[in-house]
């Protein structure tokens, strides 16, 4: 039988070897086998380092000698696990949903400032998230923004609405996330003065650079559009631009690529020519999320 000592020191030669042999970047192999054999003896990363000699029973060993040669396969570990962090907050998260990157919390940050404001103001902004995914975004600004009445997601995939559902009831917003399945802005019921979005902007050019982990496991639905990665993000645009879509003095939130900030901004100017555009950087420093104050 196997210590978690041993076993983590196992698994961590284990994933750095394969990803040696894929050619792909190391990360951070130890961290992964930490999360993974917490889950396997349901218990937080401090108990592996207070209990390094306990050892692992025989469901144990087996269903970890799974998650690890799953792992090997470079299956994301959000996945193997049922779960991910975001914003503070645990999300159940699988195959018919992206797994909700740090980046992306910039977006909530900006959201909660922007809500907060007219909030102190006696204001009680609209909020849509389009693309909602998880629901992270939403759930995690009703949690942490009580004050909001409610907040509109949509996402076209049954498939995502179905696990944001499940996130809005483990976090107790269920009457306050109005779930709704639609293209785009076709299913809000009412306009907005705050739309917040992180649809897919990975161009369908960019899959021979991407890590098998992406690539291969999270859904092409929520990843690609178009050649550019611009699809989408123009068709949203273009769609806020039309009648009973935006309060008048209306923001928009979008996350982008780090590499699409002119092109959306030449649009932007296009449609709004008195917005007020300015640009968040992402933790690496590259443009990630475009604030529009579109003023009309």
């Amino acid at each position: 039988m196997t210590t978690i000592r041993t076993a983590l020191q196992l698994a961590t030669q284990q994933l750095t070897q394969a990803r040696l042999a894929h050619k792909l970047p190391i990360e951070n192999p130890r961290l992964d086998a930490q999360i993974l054999l917490g889950y396997v003896l349901g218990k937080e990363r401090s108990y592996l380092y207070t209990y390094p000699d306990q050892l692992l029973d025989a469901q144990q060993e087996s269903l970890w000698h799974t998650l690890l040669a799953r792992r090997v396969q470079d299956e994301p570990v959000a996945y193997l696990v049922g779960s991910t962090e975001f914003y503070g907050l645990e999300f159940t998260v699988d195959r018919r949903v992206l797994i909700p990157r740090p980046e992306t919390e910039l977006l909530v940050e900006a959201a909660l400032t922007i809500c907060r404001q007219r909030l102190d103001n006696g204001q009680i902004p609209v909020v849509a998230d389009i693309g909602t995914g998880s629901g992270a975004i939403p759930i995690s600004l009703a949690v942490q923004e009580p004050r909001l009445p409610y907040v509109y997601a949509s996402d076209i995939s049954p498939d995502a609405l179905t696990v944001a559902r499940l996130n809005c009831e483990q976090h107790n917003v269920t009457g306050r996330v109005h779930l709704l399945q639609s293209d785009l802005l076709d299913a809000l019921p009412e306009p907005v003065d705050l739309l917040l979005a992180n649809l897919p902007y990975v161009g369908t050019t960019e899959q021979a650079i991407m890590l098998p982990d992406v690539l291969d496991y999270e859904p092409h639905l929520a990843l690609f559009s178009g050649p550019t990665g611009l699809d989408l993000l123009h068709r949203l645009l273009q769609e806020a631009r039309q009648p009973n879509k935006l309060h008048t003095g209306a923001i928009l939130l979008l996350e982008m690529g780090y590499q699409q900030r002119d092109a959306l901004t030449q649009l932007v100017a296009a449609l709004w020519p008195q917005a007020h555009i300015t640009c968040i950087r992402d933790y690496a420093g590259w443009d990630r999320i475009l604030q529009i104050e579109t003023h009309s």
